[in-house]
């Protein structure tokens, strides 16, 4: 079991060291201007604003439910008695 751990720690500390020399510089890759981040932002404000009112919708809808198995928790119960 110790050569395991001893194993998978190797491993580790070699994956932790030899990431960053996989990495590449962004400056040389994205050269892209701040119009396409603007849209990029743009587009991502209107899927959160639609996602909002989707949620409240769910919450909304999951309470009623939640109200409506329980008062029928309580309508059979006092049948019962």
């Amino acid at each position: 079991m110790r050569g395991v751990k001893t194993l998978l720690t190797t491993f580790t500390l070699l994956l932790v060291v030899v990431s960053p020399a996989l990495a590449t510089d962004t400056t040389k890759t994205y050269n892209s201007g701040i119009l396409v981040l603007l849209f990029v932002g743009f587009c991502a404000l209107l899927i959160i604003a639609q996602l909002v009112p989707a949620v409240l919708a769910l919450f909304g809808m999951t309470k009623e439910g939640a109200k409506g198995a329980s008062g029928s928790k309580l309508a059979a119960s006092a049948k019962k008695h």
